[in-house]
């Protein structure tokens, strides 16, 4: 998951950020009024995704600088410009590949309001990427028992947070999701409980809760008082560190993301995991067990299983096994 301390997500957020002229890339600015016009279209009338328009701005700015120093001004890019500045990034290939994506649909827009006649990016290729295994580290199944079982649930603080960590684990969800929960949207359909998740892209999903996880969620609402509020409140909520008491403020994917690193810590597990690690185990663990592809790709939320297959581990372990054999 990304920093979304400065992503705008709210009518009044995005207008807040509107540029004015003197905040414009500055090879848009000198372009004149149209390609200004183009800009904002964009990226404040196309782009609906607050981080697809935080990577997008990022990469225009920066390509923006980069034009700067070398006195280019907007109809003078070329698809030669376009290489060799992408080729001057100091960063990884999937960022590259990122930064062209951003470039060319960019571009697309200037075309078609008639600032520039080609679109310079169109025509530009990047380096081939193929992922095989997915980066996340994996946390063991043995190490999240060992997290879950440090947690001290005599409070609230410590009922929400394993509450959250279950969720993670027991639901595959990501943490963006888990932190959009309301109230709401932890209900009874009769004959078990649900979570409905609001997800990227758009997505809501309904996935099951299983029973231990069903007692946690209801320990914690019960106990610190959220059973009785209102249903489109927040379901977890960041809390004054000297009391342990929840506040009204719902958290972050980030203020999760901190909340995880500080109790793995204090479970003594490695500083590498993340709450996307969860996602991970939850996805191996379920393929070791022979879950069918499909049932497990639609519990990750993912479109197409070739996703699903780079939270596999398994060929990871085989390779660990292989190694450990060498006699040498």
């Amino acid at each position: 998951m990304g920093d979304q301390s400065d992503v705008p997500a709210t009518f009044d957020e995005i207008e807040q950020t509107k540029p004015e002229s003197g905040s414009l890339p500055a090879l848009i600015r000198d372009a004149g009024a149209a390609a200004r016009f183009a800009f904002e279209e964009f990226f404040f009338g196309q782009i609906r995704n607050p981080f697809t328009r935080k990577a997008y701005l990022h990469a225009v700015r920066q390509f923006s600088e980069w034009c700067g120093s070398r006195n280019l001004e907007l109809a003078q890019v070329t698809p030669a410009d376009i290489g060799r500045y992408l080729d001057a990034l100091p960063v990884a290939l999937p960022t590259r590949k990122l930064q062209l994506a951003a470039l060319r649909r960019f571009f697309d827009g200037l075309v078609l309001r008639h600032v520039i006649i080609l679109n310079p990016a169109l025509s530009v290729r990047s380096e081939r990427y193929e992922v095989v295994e997915g980066k996340t580290p994996e946390i063991t199944v043995e190490h999240a028992r060992r997290l879950l079982k440090c947690l001290d649930v005599s409070h609230d603080v410590g009922r929400r947070d394993f509450a959250v960590i279950g969720i993670l684990i027991y639901t595959a969800a990501r943490v963006g999701a888990v932190a959009k929960l309301r109230l709401r949207d932890f209900y009874d359909v009769g004959d078990q409980f649900c979570l409905r998740f609001h997800e990227k892209g758009g997505k809501v999903r309904e996935i099951p809760v299983r029973h231990d996880l069903q007692l946690a969620l209801n320990e914690y609402l019960d106990q610190s008082g959220l059973r009785s509020a209102d249903p489109a409140s927040p379901l977890f909520r960041t809390a004054n560190r000297r009391t342990k008491k929840l506040t009204a403020n719902s958290m972050s994917a980030d203020d999760m993301a901190r909340m995880i690193k500080r109790r793995l810590r204090e479970a003594g597990l490695s500083s590498r995991l993340s709450p996307h690690s969860f996602r991970v185990t939850t996805i191996t663990d379920l393929l070791e067990q022979g879950v069918p592809l499909e049932d497990v790709q639609y519990l990750a939320g993912h479109a197409d299983p070739r996703t699903t297959r780079l939270y596999d581990r398994r060929k990871r372990r085989v390779t660990r096994n292989i190694v450990e054999r060498i006699s040498v």
